[in-house]
């Protein structure tokens, strides 16, 4: 799930899940991301079962010995410590809402955030290079930084601080996590947050994928309510809508949105294109495939090429980053975007409040000629982030306490529910959510943050299944967000085993980043080219210098990391 903020619904739903609710109860592990909505999927048993810890990193005795956690005993004594979120919308301040007075409270620390004002990549980039890294640092599991730090030595091995300040850490640790993030020395240098083992998408039918094709809901309905699944009904479609309704509220339509263009290219128009068109990972022997010139893929390339050049694909959306786009979501400016659906419930339930026609809906998008189901992934054993110590740390006894504190029953109580009192109560031993909380929650997020902090905004150590237990019933009509997710159910796989990333100081690393670099230049040249001979040309010019770049060499590295990490999670 690539630098997506995902939060949880407070709700539980499911084909037979609400009878499992009650063994979550006894839970003390994290590790398996699931949405509040999903329990049977933690029912998976020894899913996983090749995954094995290794001595370097035993727990039995520290969780034999261990009787108090660490951070209890410091609670009195206060502490700042700097944490850097390599994401530059992650705007929740710390020491005002109420969960963030509560974890200062029970562990003594105050954070005092950091996040890029620009570029992500640049600013951790930069960090790095002058060795000024924060005491505490979150980034996406696939960031090529994330090697680099461990590499250098940047970072502690937080076996070894767990190991000498805080034992407590290997009980609320997961096991099969441990074991995934472990390096070759042994060593666990990072956690992950929001994790999901194979065996989960065995044994329950409601997970879903964050990814969707949305319609806002009016415009769809009055044009028929389209089957936009094939090239040619996806560009009348489009046409009907731009011809219809050529302004939202006095602003242009924007016919056809799009995730934020980076460096590497578009999510969009790259990889959630090709997971609806069920491109595959690896050809019929176990090699690497090419989806980026799959035929399927092209050819619906070129249907975006053609709509730009009759005048449909805005320059808001080459152009945009995630402030503009949020702004528009919320003014209902876009007719249609494959898009994360998590990333925009805060202005979908602004727009149910205001209009609950105007909203977004998730329909059929596009497909391939066989009319294929989409493929979609759900998170995997790598997570969403991952939060490391930094050996710059001012105290790294503090913070390694501090997240343990945030992986335990106690910190993900806080983090998820809040505080009691303020905003929940204990009802006959239930948790019952403030019903003037959920009301700020499901129509104000900005403000529920500020003043209360709570459903995971602070999101970096969250752990959805240990919060199972505290989930809340509420009428799926007052909603908006819950169809999208449902429609992501039929289609969401386990794909963790083909989530690739490389060192930057290897030899393959350096051609993998050249290679998504030279995308991300090629990729809006496709969809803004002239005529399709243009297309041809370019897309030919892409393959032969990506070849020059060393992509044999990669696509071979490629294939050995798929097959070892479906050894690795019994997948053969």
């Amino acid at each position: 799930m690539n630098g997506k903020r995902m939060r949880n619904k407070i709700k539980i739903r499911g084909k037979d899940c609400g009878t499992l609710a009650a063994g979550f109860l006894a839970l003390a592990i994290s590790g398996s991301f699931i949405t509040l909505n999903t329990i049977c999927a933690s029912a998976g048993g020894d899913g996983a079962a090749t995954l094995s810890r290794t001595d370097s990193v035993e727990t039995g005795s520290a969780q034999e010995t261990t009787s108090a956690p660490g951070w209890s005993g410091y609670a009195d004594e206060p502490i700042t410590l700097s944490w850097y979120i390599n994401y530059s919308w992650f705007d929740t301040d710390w020491g005002e809402n109420a969960v963030s007075q509560k974890i200062t409270e029970e562990t003594g620390v105050t954070v005092n955030f950091v996040t890029p004002a620009g570029t992500e990549t640049e600013k951790l980039a930069a960090m790095i290079s002058a060795n000024s890294l924060p005491d505490i640092i979150t980034l996406g599991w696939w960031e090529t930084q994330l090697d680099e730090m461990i590499a250098k030595d940047m970072v502690y091995a937080l076996n070894d601080l767990a190991e000498e300040y805080e034992p407590y850490f290997f009980t609320v640790a997961d096991d099969e996590v441990i074991a995934w993030y472990q390096k070759e020395d042994g060593n666990l240098y990072c956690y992950p947050n929001s994790t999901y083992t194979p065996s989960d998408y065995e044994t329950c039918d409601t997970i879903g994928s964050n990814q969707t094709f949305l319609v806002r809901k009016d415009i769809y309905e009055a044009i028929g309510s389209p089957d936009m699944s094939t090239p040619e009904g996806f560009m009348d479609a489009v046409r009907m809508a731009a011809e219809l309704f050529p302004e939202v509220g006095g602003e242009p339509l924007i016919p056809i949105g799009a995730d934020v263009f980076t460096s590497e290219g578009c999510n969009s128009f790259d990889l959630y294109l090709q997971n609806f068109l069920a491109v595959p990972y690896e050809d019929e022997d176990g090699a690497y495939y090419d989806r980026y010139t799959d035929e399927e893929y092209i050819a619906w390339l070129k249907v975006f090429r053609q709509l730009n050049e009759e005048g449909y694909l805005a320059t808001d959306i080459f152009v945009d980053q995630r402030t503009q786009m949020e702004e528009k979501i919320a003014q209902g400016r876009y007719f249609c975007m494959l898009y994360q659906r998590t990333d925009m419930e805060d202005q979908e339930k602004s727009l149910y409040a205001n209009d609950p026609d105007s909203i977004y809906i998730a329909v059929d998008g596009p497909a391939n000629s066989a009319g294929d189901d989409p493929v979609l992934p759900g998170a995997g054993l790598n997570g969403w982030t991952v939060t490391l110590i930094s050996k710059n740390c001012s105290d790294p006894e503090r913070a390694i306490e501090l997240l343990t504190y945030l992986m335990s029953e106690e910190g993900q109580l806080v983090t998820f529910l809040g505080v009691e009192g303020v905003t929940y109560d204990v009802v006959d031993g239930a948790y019952v959510v403030k019903e003037e909380v959920q009301e700020l929650l499901n129509t104000d997020r900005s403000e529920y943050d500020r003043l209360y902090g709570a459903d995971n905004a602070y999101w970096m150590m969250q752990n959805n299944v240990l919060q199972l237990q505290w989930s809340q019933s509420s009428d799926d009509s007052a909603d908006p967000c819950l169809a999208m997710e449902e429609w992501t159910y039929p289609y969401t796989h386990y794909l963790g085993q083909y989530e690739l990333s490389f060192s930057l100081d290897t030899e393959v690393g350096y051609s993998w980043n050249a290679i998504n670099v030279l995308w991300g230049e090629t990729l809006p040249e496709l969809l803004l080219a002239s005529t399709e001979e243009e297309f041809d040309e370019i897309l030919a010019a892409f393959a032969e210098e990506r070849d020059a770049l060393g992509y044999d060499e990669v696509a071979a590295a490629c294939t050995e990391k798929i097959q070892e990490a479906k050894a690795r999670l019994g997948l053969e």
